[in-house]
């Protein structure tokens, strides 16, 4: 397949204006392709900078194509975490066995990437940031669409009109919100709450993730180097979203603490620790589902249309990935409905795959009863003598088209 563009003079013509809502990963991947085809791009986030740290990402697969051709595979391999063990625990703390990251990650070693969020958007900005306005310390007030463009009121109380407005921001994306609706009816609960925070690295763990499970329950620390500070995880099975405690930070402290009461290992302290953390992070496990990604001039990509879940390690490949087809088909179609249309019909398959990685409450690595539990811990022990596991087809499903040249 060979991209084809309207020929146009870009010394006389006029660029056409895009709006992406969201400066995280797909926002500024996006950006990056669409001014590569001729697109004026702005850039909003309502953070007031870009955002640095967080949890540890993984880009796999066709994603590593994407970033391959953006000329930042090379900074990401320098920065790539390189994880030397898993080490799974049983409840009183005692080891079921250590094994490779990759083998319990479907990964390719030596060829897919674990970086720290921070460090990938920093990346992403940096290879943009002279070509694309960013707007940050702002956000989308209102949209406004017509035949002729979407007429934009921030919150800054700033107005623009742009030709097409995509919305990246997320999976609480407040353009989904304003365009389609509620996010419940999109939202599919998987049957599990997480808090992630950070905490003092008094285990002198290095370079490794150590998992604690009982049926239902885990807890993790993740040592990203050698760093004093260990990124924190506790995440439980539970069949009902709790629902009033997901903008009530107390009642989140409250409802992980119960759930952990009485357990062994390490947990108690690091339970104190999340009361202490200035930095939680609680949701729940969950994936948005949507007949359609776009209405009219607006569009989505990334979390916002098609969140996988953190349960399948395939969110920031799918950000970059849809960024990537999006971008190429508004460079591929002049005309934005089709190029919306290509967008989905090329994607879509790609994106079921990712997301049936997991089920509700059916996360290989959290099992829910007993028997589970123990199913999975046989499969560990024999990771340990086994080769690693190919890797997940779903990674590598989608071949990317070349990239329609700049008219």
């Amino acid at each position: 397949m060979t991209p084809t563009v309207p020929s146009m003079d870009m010394g006389t013509a006029v660029k056409r204006e895009v709006l992406i809502s969201g400066a995280s990963i797909a926002g500024p991947a996006l950006a990056y392709w669409l001014h590569r085809s001729g697109w004026a791009v702005t850039v909003v986030e309502k953070a007031g900078a870009l955002r640095d740290g967080g949890y540890p990402i993984d880009v796999r697969g066709t994603a590593i194509e994407v970033v391959r051709r953006m000329g930042i595979l090379p900074r990401l391999r320098d920065a790539h975490l390189d994880s030397r063990r898993c080490t799974f625990l049983k409840a009183d703390g005692g080891k079921v066995a250590s094994v490779s990251p990759s083998a319990v990650a479907g990964s390719v070693a030596g060829q897919d990437l674990e970086v720290r969020r921070g460090d990938l958007a920093a990346s992403l900005y940096a290879i943009v940031r002279d070509d694309v306005e960013f707007l940050f310390d702002d956000s989308i007030s209102t949209l406004d669409q017509s035949e002729q463009g979407v007429d934009i009121t921030f919150h800054s109380g700033r107005r623009r009109t742009f030709d097409l407005v995509v919305g990246a921001d997320g999976m609480h994306s407040a353009t989904r919100e304003s365009l389609f609706g509620p996010e419940e009816q999109f939202h599919r609960y998987l049957g599990y709450c997480f808090a992630i925070f950070t905490m003092p690295n008094t285990f002198g763990l290095s370079h490794e993730l150590v998992l604690w499970n009982t049926p239902g329950k885990a807890a993790a620390l993740y040592a990203v180097g050698d760093n004093d500070e260990l990124h924190a995880f506790l995440n439980f099975h539970q069949p009902d979203p709790p629902l009033d405690a997901l903008r009530n930070p107390d009642a989140q402290r409250d409802l992980v603490a119960a759930v952990f009461a009485g357990a062994r290992w390490e947990v108690p302290g690091i339970v104190n620790a999340m009361r202490e953390a200035d930095d939680l992070f609680f949701d729940t496990a969950g994936q948005i589902r949507m007949p359609r990604w776009s209405s009219g001039r607006v569009a989505l990509v990334g979390d916002a249309a098609y969140a996988p879940s953190f349960l399948t390690g395939q969110g920031t490949s799918l950000a970059l990935v849809g960024a990537y087809m999006l971008a190429n088909a508004l460079a591929t179609n002049r005309d934005h409905t089709a190029a919306f249309a290509g967008y989905e019909r090329d994607v879509r398959e790609f994106v079921a795959m990712n997301q049936a990685l997991v089920d509700n409450g059916a996360a290989t690595l959290f099992p829910t009863t007993a028997r589970a539990l123990e199913q999975r811990d046989t499969v560990l022990r024999d990771l340990v003598t086994m080769p690693a596991a190919p890797a997940r087809p779903a990674h590598s499903a989608l071949t990317l088209p070349e990239f329609a040249p700049m008219p």
